[in-house]
């Protein structure tokens, strides 16, 4: 290390900040250690959505994909629907090669166009904006059928949704449809249930999807308001994102399975819950699950290209953010070696997300990875999660003496907080905070500096209350700021004027090992 010093930056991952005390599993769970740090050392508070994380607006959620990518590279990129937002109002989308061959495949043949992907307009993963839009595109470019393949959301919108955004939905087709096109909802289910695993997480997931998309096989309906229905009566409190895998059918056959010489496009922008589907789809060596029926010359696009490194999917509609001069090349280039940690959940945060969407090291000498799988449970029946393995690995980590930036990821506040289970997301949050401690012993033994910061809020706010004073549970992201905590016991630390964002954390902890920040990354959170 350039001045002997060494950071471990902890990023609590869904612990945001607020005043609110309906439903803030956060405030009022039991952490003495984040409550004392707070109460004794340098810290401030960072904006974690919005256009602080590259997104359209501060109405736009921040997620745990653009937070590491902010968090990594120390700048602000345009991210997910803000990228897809210019490529619509441009037109570049219809203009670009992979629109035109899913077109014209579509038209020559004489057969169908499949939309697949969220159902939402959380701006997180997908927005319903921009497959409304491709839809009246489609109609304009003279394709005949198009048949919808909607993942119901419940996480990053209100937990029982769902038919607000179908009835949007086909409105929208409805106007459109007529002698010479025909849009409609073929399949779907709960975005927990089928097709967006990420991280091989449970490839079963996404065999289902393939098996209720793909080759239309599941419990039949004639519309998707008689499924929504029907899983309600049998389960009333059922959020969106766990409702079964359900077929549309007429006479007994599925409206929308994909045949061969289809077009399809997975409407999703964000990548982490895109990349296994589109490999069932795009990889001639898959071996994910048994596809049993692949039907032949499919031309298959991503709304992204969700893994520029391994080329996945082969065609996309948009361009992504060409991310350069990341805090991890800047290590390497100081000869500082790093190491990062987190389960599976997260693992690609810490890693993939934080390099800026490169999967591969930028130094094998001087990147060390560690990936501890997550349970195939719901994570609110063990809150806990792996976060005590995590900072075992983070302990190790720190008395090896091996490494100038030590980075970890603990998901609990955020995929507990998913479930909509505040009690659960209370333990989830304690948990973290128990492992806090553990790591702060750790930190003074070998007298490292501690940062602890969030990717964005979640736990934060577990409840919410309607006009009419019924409180429901609360499953999306917040846009509440998130803390900043820097810690080392022999140094006193300042905290900078102004108003600082995710990005501003790169820059400090360069500052901390005592290394020149680019001139195009943020400034230093620290004076």
């Amino acid at each position: 290390m350039k001045n002997g010093k060494s950071v471990v930056l902890i990023v609590m991952d869904g612990i945001g900040l607020s005043d609110n005390t309906l439903g803030n599993a956060v405030a009022n769970a039991n952490t003495p250690t984040l409550d004392g740090l707070m109460a004794q050392c340098a810290h401030t508070s960072l904006k974690a959505h919005g256009m602080a994380v590259g997104l359209p607006s501060d109405d736009d959620m921040g997620n745990s994909e653009v937070g590491h990518n902010a968090l990594g590279c120390g700048q602000v990129y345009s991210q997910g629907a803000k990228l897809v937002n210019n490529s619509i109002e441009t037109g570049a989308m219809y203009k670009s090669e992979t629109w035109k061959l899913l077109v014209e495949n579509a038209v020559k043949n004489n057969s169908t166009l499949h939309f697949i992907g969220l159902l939402s307009d959380g701006n997180v993963h997908s927005n319903i904006a921009h497959l409304k839009n491709m839809i009246n595109q489609a109609a304009i470019d003279s394709v005949k059928t198009v048949r919808v393949h909607v993942l119901l959301d419940g996480r990053d919108v209100p937990a029982q949704s769902a038919t607000q955004f179908v009835d949007d939905l086909e409105i929208c087709m409805k106007k459109l449809n007529g002698a010479s096109f025909d849009a409609r909802i073929a399949s779907g289910g709960g975005r927990m249930k089928l097709t967006m695993d990420r991280y091989e997480a449970d490839w079963r997931m996404v065999k289902r999807g393939w098996d209720t998309h793909v080759l239309g096989r599941g419990e039949q309906f004639a519309s998707v308001g008689d499924a929504v229905k029907k899983f309600r009566s049998e389960t009333p409190d059922m959020i969106d994102q766990d409702l079964p895998p359900f077929v549309i059918a007429e006479n007994g056959h599925a409206i929308g399975a994909v045949d061969d010489n289809d077009s399809v496009i997975l409407f999703n922008f964000r990548g982490d819950r895109a990349i296994e589907i589109s490999r069932a789809f795009d990889d001639e060596l898959f071996t994910g699950f048994d596809r049993e029926i692949v039907p032949k010359n499919v031309v298959y696009a991503g709304m992204l290209q969700y893994d520029g490194d391994l080329r996945i999917p082969k065609k996309f509609l948009v361009t992504p953010p060409d991310i350069k001069n990341t805090l991890s090349e800047l290590l390497v280039k100081n000869e500082i070696k790093q190491y990062a940690v987190s389960e599976t959940q997260k693992f690609g945060h810490v890693t993939y997300f934080w390099n800026g969407n490169r999967n591969e090291k930028f130094s094998e000498a001087l990147e060390d990875f560690c990936e501890i799988p997550s349970d195939n449970v719901s994570f609110d029946e063990r809150p806990w999660m792996k976060c005590a393995e995590v900072s075992d690995k983070v302990i190790a980590a720190i008395k090896s003496g091996e490494y100038g930036f030590i980075r970890a990821n603990f998901p609990n506040g955020d995929m507990v907080g998913h479930t909509g289970n505040y009690n659960a997301t209370v333990i989830g949050v304690e948990a973290v905070d128990l492992c806090l401690a553990r790591i702060l012993k750790a930190v003074d033994e070998a007298g490292y500096t501690l940062m602890i910061t969030a990717d964005h809020g979640n736990a934060d706010e577990m409840l919410e209350k309607s006009k009419s004073g019924a409180v429901s549970p609360k499953t999306a992201h917040t846009l509440n700021s998130v803390p900043f905590i820097i810690y080392n016991k022999n140094e006193t630390f300042a905290i900078n004027k102004g108003d600082f964002g995710l990005a501003n954390v790169a820059a400090s902890v360069a500052k901390v090992l005592g290394i020149e920040a680019p001139e195009i990354w943020e400034k230093s959170i620290l004076l």
